[in-house]
């Protein structure tokens, strides 16, 4: 014989009354949260740097010399260019391969280097925005990105820089539009593109004469 539902069933079975499904759904509140502390605490626990054992040797070819690192398997070679071998010409923005202010040359082709592990630059020929000095001296285009105030707060300016080196490494006569093209993957908060645009153009006449 079949019995009757009372009023305080739900069609999810006798067991589960209002009061108890405010029970057991503040229960869940209360273990998703401490799941959430423990995740957090997860996550700091593997930001925490490694043993010295843990490290590996990197070698890197920077600017024309060679260097050995320690380094940990998941630095980025932005952070080993900075922290490790003192080029802060590179510049740390978005750090996620978007605006372009990390920008280096892995053989002759820019890189952010927000993007690439240091182990993975290893054999490689590695340039920074400083590689490009020669002693104290301005390069022709970091001289045309200063005559043509292809700046504002300076801040994006060496990744624009090496983004412009390698457009012109490739091509050494471009026109507006490959000008503009290449120098896409660069942000300047300051809105200064004409300005870079011009001494990007400027550079190159300079270089062919």
């Amino acid at each position: 014989m079949t019995s009757r539902k009372t009023e305080h069933e739900t069609p999810a079975g006798p067991d589960l009354s209002r009061r108890g499904f405010i029970k057991s759904w503040g229960a869940g509140a209360v273990a998703v949260t401490v799941g959430g502390g423990y995740q957090a605490q997860a996550a700091e626990a593997e930001e925490q740097p490694l043993a010295a054992e843990a490290l590996s040797r990197v070698e890197l070819d920077v600017n024309g010399r060679p260097h050995s690192v320690l380094a940990e398997p998941r630095w980025s070679l932005l952070h080993v260019l900075r922290e490790e071998l003192g080029l802060t010409g590179c510049k740390p923005g978005c750090e996620r391969g978007e605006c372009g202010a990390c920008t280096v040359l892995l053989d002759d082709v820019p890189h952010y280097a927000c993007q690439v592990l240091a182990v993975e630059a290893e054999g490689r020929r590695i340039e920074t925005v400083e590689g490009l000095l020669d002693g104290e001296t301005l390069s022709a285009l970091q001289a045309q990105f200063v005559k043509e105030d292809g700046l504002q707060c300076g801040y994006c300016t060496p990744g624009q820089v090496m983004a412009a080196e390698g457009l012109l490494r490739r091509n050494p006569d471009p026109s507006p539009d490959e000008i503009r093209s290449a120098m896409s993957g660069n942000l300047c908060r300051c809105g200064a593109y004409a300005h870079i645009f011009n001494a990007v153009a400027a550079a190159a006449k300079v270089r062919k004469g």
